[in-house]
């Protein structure tokens, strides 16, 4: 589902593509409603492929907001409440505890808080891809509908 947000410079908020044309991208923002193409001219990124900056490896944006979600028990996060750089960052940290302090910015983590606010506030709540098991067998199942 992240897959189809985008994140589009130079526009606020976020958007869900639509459909593809041929030198354009069909999308409707989530606030809004409101449909409009993106050219190929425009920074257009998916929320699929941005990642956090940790001190090991770099977690997919996925992940980063599923921990969210769990911290804040699925509700939004009043970024003004939580006070000032140093307030933020210590909430971040109870969210992502091996985030990279020197390039992971305030700013980041903010827009990171507005974002998820967003996709609460549009009823996306699942941003994990489900995972499919892939096996050899596949269940058989009868032409009258019954199990075997």
């Amino acid at each position: 589902m992240i897959r189809t947000i985008l994140a589009i410079s130079g526009r606020p908020g976020l958007f869900r593509l639509i459909s593809r044309g041929k030198n354009m991208l069909i999308v409707e923002s989530l606030k809004e409603g409101k449909r409009m193409p993106v050219y190929s001219r425009d920074k257009v990124i998916s929320l699929g492929d941005i990642s956090m900056y940790t001190t090991t490896d770099d977690i997919p944006l996925a992940d980063v907001l599923e921990n969210l979600k769990l911290k804040v028990e699925g509700k939004t996060v009043d970024v003004k409440a939580l006070g000032d750089e140093t307030q933020i960052r210590s909430f971040f940290r109870e969210v992502l505890p091996d985030f990279d302090e020197d390039r992971v910015y305030t700013s980041d983590i903010k827009k990171l808080l507005s974002w998820y606010n967003m996709l609460i506030a549009a009823g996306i709540t699942e941003f994990k891809e489900a995972e499919t098991e892939e096996t050899g067998d596949k269940a058989e199942t009868p032409a009258d509908g019954s199990e075997k």
